[in-house]
């Protein structure tokens, strides 16, 4: 068994990752991945050709180089107990997401809020980012690619609505949102992911998909304080710019997260 340590250097994110799990998946002779999503590294314990393994990385052009190909000697193995654990708290983090994308659009549909019914998308694309993590062993890959379509797709969709929304409300007539539902919905996004966030940190796992994870929750806890934010400038000035601003702001992340996604369906 030999174990070739590659550098990817546009590898910064879960959808990088799962893009090279599903180039990899169907490929004989790879034992095991491990990922460093902070490093950009990837380790991979095969007993292939080397020079095979790497032609089919940097067929995805993510900058990958091979750093090193060394024999094996590290333990690769992985209970089964750990992998379940994993699995079950990332199922809850989906859970999560999923369950406040609902909440926050209905939300934002009664309440006139661009900015709740823009963390919705952000909470939906997280929860889609995560099913697809879950997917990332077993699955069949044109059963990702074909989920990777829809999510993207649907993701680019309801962000261009809802900055076509933000456009029209900010060259027509000025619809003040229901401050109180933006800051009680928000509080309890808040709520929630710190909860999730706290459940990630306290797995104290090093595995890829949990440490982006980690990362998600966090930057879901400051777009929930972004919209708290808004929420409050609303109420002092009686005004939907603020709400306006964070809506634009929260659909452009969606759109960056959408474009990542589509690319896992290449």
């Amino acid at each position: 068994m030999k174990k070739s340590i590659y550098h990817i250097s546009e590898m910064d994110c879960a959808s990088e990752e799962n893009l090279i799990r599903m180039k990899l998946q169907d490929y004989p002779g790879i034992a095991k991945l491990e990922f460093d999503l902070f490093g950009r590294t990837l380790k991979v314990y095969h007993n292939r050709n080397t020079e095979e393994l790497t032609q089919q990385l940097v067929s995805l052009n993510l900058g990958a180089k091979l750093m090193e190909t060394v024999v094996n000697t590290d333990n690769i193995f992985v209970s089964e107990t750990e992998d379940w654990q994993q699995r079950r708290l990332l199922w809850v983090v989906l859970t999560v997401n999923f369950g406040f994308f609902l909440i926050e659009i209905i939300a934002g549909f009664f309440s006139e809020s661009m900015g709740l019914f823009a963390d919705s998308l952000d909470m939906l694309a997280d929860a889609l980012v995560y099913g697809m993590s879950l997917m990332a062993v077993g699955a069949v890959v044109s059963r990702k690619k074909k989920v990777a379509h829809i999510s993207g797709y649907l993701q680019i969709l309801l962000a261009l609505m809802g900055l076509m929304e933000v456009v029209r409300r900010f060259i027509g007539f000025e619809t003040v949102p229901e401050f109180k539902t933006i800051i009680i919905v928000s509080l309890l996004a808040l709520v929630a992911n710190s909860f999730c966030l706290w459940l990630l940190q306290r797995s104290k796992s090093d595995d890829a998909h949990i440490r982006a994870s980690v990362i998600f929750s966090s930057n879901d806890v400051i777009i929930n304080v972004g919209v708290i934010v808004s929420g409050l400038f609303v109420w002092w000035l009686d005004s939907a710019i603020p709400d306006l601003i964070i809506g634009t702001l929260v659909f452009m992340l969606v759109l960056r997260g959408a474009a990542r996604i589509l690319k896992l369906a290449q």
